[in-house]
This record gives structure tokens, sequence and C-alpha cells, in this order.
């Protein structure tokens, strides 16, 4: 008995660190990466308090004026429904009535095009086809602007989405003059059946900084990427944001909120992003200033399934939501400690027959059929201080089980007044290496010893 439970220990340790190991690759796409620093960083080495006090004192020098952007993020599980060529995303994105300086969006559930069997899972498999069929989608709705009859070879090989490599400012702002008012992918990165690919407009690229991207599997023996998180790091003038995509536990029985607050905590516990070029950045996901949860958390309603489709039918959300799972364990203070949620005014996102508007079960014509009463599942929670939601809504479309959700944020940047009067980032980052060189100066310097007699830091 001993030997076979060595041997499980065995194959979950190896499999773990596999995935780690193809979960860390730098296989992530943008249109104009402008960092040059390793993009993945996996470690699970915990900040240590060097490490917090150069984070520390790297925010004392964020002074000066504050400006605002808009952010919308969305959330979709698409229930490994490939999109269609004429799926109109503009609606949803709002770019006609309420256009953002930022998009980040999270897509789920590619299972009909990344077939979740055992192999694609421990491999990580990535599908760039479909990953550019979306971003295909994206960028048409943002950048609709552009005459679709115009030079379409050159445009589509512009608006290609490359691996990574160098690009330098001058030829962010050429192609910015080129093609004004358009928006740009700088992170683009799919796990399994996660995918998040964020935009930003691209007169504000020059201002981005410190790209990062690491990724967490929660899935089968507690580290496989069915279920998990893909999270992007980056830094707007001197605010770090942090956008978490996130697939938590499914299941509907009593007691499976405990293997969903088990995901969300792995996924606090075990992200790490890179530590920067003066090795002060925040790495854990709330270190950063502003941080954006996204995704299907799969939390229920704890009713009875017949009780809970009666409420809904006479849209009683406030009754519904008094026994959403997700709130409760909120209150409970088991999971998700100081974040916080917009109030809900849409209906249940699950669970839809595909292309209907009728919930799954409810259609008397269709009997035999597993019963899955209709909940919250598609959530956006955020944390940290300089964020006020603006909308939480949830879109119409029925190409898949779950409705998608959005929701759009104003965010108070922190501008250095010096940044803003010369146009460029150069002199915010000169700024942070001479005071970070300054402090260091004039402090001591420590070394600790480690057992093996080694210096570190």
């Amino acid at each position: 008995m001993q030997t076979i439970k060595q041997e499980v220990m065995w194959s979950k340790f190896v499999a773990n660190k596999f995935l780690r190991k193809m979960l860390g690759s730098n296989n992530i796409v943008a249109d104009f990466p402008n960092s040059t620093e390793t993009m993945l960083e996996l470690e699970e080495t915990s900040s240590t308090s060097s490490d917090q006090a150069s984070l520390i004192s790297s925010r004392k020098y964020i002074t000066g004026d504050q400006g605002k952007h808009k952010i919308f993020v969305g959330s979709w599980n698409v229930g490994g429904v490939a999109p269609p060529d004429d799926l109109n995303m503009e609606d949803w994105l709002c770019t006609h009535t309420d256009p953002a300086d930022i998009y980040v969006l999270g897509y789920f559930r590619f299972q009909e095009v990344v077939p979740l069997n055992a192999g694609n899972i421990v491999l990580g498999f990535e599908n760039s086809k479909i990953c550019s069929r979306w971003n295909s989608l994206i960028r048409e709705a943002l950048n609709n602007s552009i005459s679709k009859h115009v030079q379409e070879d050159k445009v589509g090989e512009f608006y290609k989405v490359h691996p990574l490599k160098n690009h330098s400012i001058a030829s962010l702002d050429k192609s910015s003059n080129n093609f004004p008012h358009c928006f740009d992918c700088i992170t683009s990165k799919q796990m399994v059946g996660i995918f998040i690919t964020v935009w930003v407009r691209n007169d504000l690229l020059p201002y981005i900084q410190h790209p990062s991207v690491s990724c967490v599997g929660c899935g089968i023996m507690g580290c496989l990427g069915n279920k998990g998180s893909v999270s992007v790091r980056f830094c707007l003038h001197e605010t770090s944001f942090c956008f978490v995509c996130s697939h938590l536990a499914s299941g509907g029985k009593e007691g499976d909120e405990k293997n969903r607050n088990a995901n969300a905590t792995e996924i606090l516990t075990r992200t790490r992003f890179s530590r920067g070029p003066l090795r002060n950045l925040p790495r854990k996901i709330v270190d950063h200033d502003q941080v954006i949860w996204l995704g299907d958390f799969n939390y229920r309603i704890y009713l009875p399934d017949t009780t809970t489709r009666s409420l809904v039918q006479k849209k009683e959300w406030n009754i519904l939501l008094e026994r959403d799972q997700l709130k409760a364990e909120l209150m409970k203070g088991h999971v998700f400690q100081g974040w916080r949620e917009g109030i809900i005014e849409f209906a249940p996102t699950y669970k839809y027959y595909q292309n209907s508007q009728v919930y799954y079960g409810c259609d008397q014509k269709r009997k035999g059929e597993k019963k899955r009463a209709p909940a919250w599942c598609d959530r956006i929670i955020w944390y940290g201080e300089g964020l006020k939601q603006r909308e939480y809504s949830r879109g119409e479309s029925g190409l898949s089980d779950h409705r998608p959700v959005r929701a759009i944020f104003v965010a108070e940047i922190q501008v250095p007044s010096d940044s803003r009067r010369l146009g460029s980032s150069f002199t915010g980052r000169f700024r942070c290496l001479k005071d970070h060189l300054e402090e260091r100066f004039n402090e001591k310097i420590s070394c600790n010893v480690d057992r093996t007699g080694f210096y570190s830091e």
C-alpha cells in the first residue's frame, strides 16, 4: 500500500514539474512587445523581505498628476464552439457607444478545437489557429475604422500577431502614425482551454512596460491545465496592473464549492511574475496596484433546483444572490478576502441550450436530460485602489451554453509629470533607476548566507 502511495505521489510530482516546464515557455504572441525581459517566471520561491522592501520603496516615487483610463474586461465560456466568421463582436465590446482604452478578454473551453485528452492536458496543448480566429474578430471589431477593401494583404501582414521580438519606440510611433487610433495586441496566451488576450490603444504603447505572464494548472492531480489560470501583468506609466483569467472546478453537488475555493487559493499562492530589470516589481497577484479577476468561477446557488428555476423565471435576482455560493463563501471569509464585485442586475449566465434563450433542463420536450440549475458562473471581481466600475452586465449571444459578461472600469493612473511633459516613458524609467541607485548607495549592503554557505539576496 505504501509503495502504491509513493508511486502516485511521484507521478504527481513529475507531472507537476513537466507541466510547469511546458507552460513556462515563451510561447506568447503580441503585436508590439516592448520589453526584453523574460516573459515567464514560474518559480515557487516566495518574495524575500528585501524584495518586499524594494517594492515599497519603488512606490514612494509614484508621484505626479493622476490620469484616468477606461478598461473593458470581458469573460466568455464559449462551450467548445469555434467562432463563426460573421460573429459580431462590436456590440459586446461597445466599440461604437463607449470605446475603452484597454481591452482584456478571456475565453474558456475550447474542447471541440482542443480535445481534452490526457496528452493535450499534460503537454499544455495550444491551438494557435483558434486563438488567431478570436484575435482576428477582436481586431476587426476594435479597428473597424480601417477599410477592409484597401490593401488587404498589407494590412493583414501588418496586423499579424508575431512571436516575441524587439521593437523600438521609434518603430512604435511610426506604426501608430500609419494607423491612428487603432488597437494592438500586447499579450495573447493560451493554456489548454483558457485563453487571455490584451489589447491597448496604440498611442499608449510607449507607456506599457514590464509585461509578464504566469500560468497555474489546478486540474487533474491538482496541477494539470484543464482548470487553472493564465495571469497577465504590465505597468502603465507608474501603475502596475494584474489580470487573472481563470476556470475553476466545476460541479453542482454540495461541497463542490470547496474545490473552487481551493483552486482560487492555489492561483493566489502559486502565481509568480518576473521581478523586472531592477528586481522591484510585484510578483504576487495582490501586490499589484490594481487587479481584476475574470472567468468561469463555476459557483452555483444554495437552493433546490426547482426553487432556483422558479425564482429565475420571476426575475428575483436579490433572493437568488442571497444564496449565491461565491458571495456566501466571500462573506464567510473562505475565499477572496478584500475583493469586490459590482451589483449583479442581470440573469444567471449558465446554463442555456445553444442558440436558445431557454435554460438547460427547462425544455419539456427534451426528456431524460440531466437538469442543471441556472447560476452566475461567469464573474468579474477586482482588488486594489483606484478602480471604479462603471458597468457590469452580460451579452446575449447564443453561441455557447454560457452568456458572456463584461465590466467597464475607470482606472486612476499615476503619471509622473516629467513623463507627461516629455511624452516618453524613458524619463520615468531613468527616474526609477536613479532613485533605486541612490537608495542602495545610502543603505548598508547586507547579505544573508544560506545553509550551503553561498551568498543570497
